[in-house]
């Protein structure tokens, strides 16, 4: 039972290291029509809890991060509905979305 167990932790601890490498700019979208992310439109998603996302969808791939102020609060503007994504934020990319 031991050697499972000394098993199981070396594994994880082999899972973990995979994620450690080398750092790349996440602003800079790297496929097809690869651009920064700052020539995309952006929308807003509302989740469940009614506070605001930024979404990008380029066609092929999608960003999300979560609209803070300038104190880093979420913020929830109450400009959409809960699950629901509003916008022009599949527009920027001659890519079609295949969905």
């Amino acid at each position: 039972m031991k050697i499972v167990k000394i098993c199981a932790v070396l594994g994880a601890a082999l899972l973990v290291t995979g994620c450690v490498g080398s750092k790349q700019n996440k602003t800079v979208d790297r496929f097809i029509d690869s651009k920064h992310l700052s020539q995309l439109q952006a929308g807003i998603w509302v989740d469940p809890n009614g506070c605001d996302h930024w979404i990008i969808d380029d066609g092929i791939e999608g960003y999300l991060s979560q609209r803070l102020d300038q104190y880093g609060k979420p913020v929830c503007s109450g400009v959409a509905p809960p699950n629901v994504a509003t916008g022009a934020f599949k527009r920027g990319s001659p890519v079609s979305d295949p969905i």
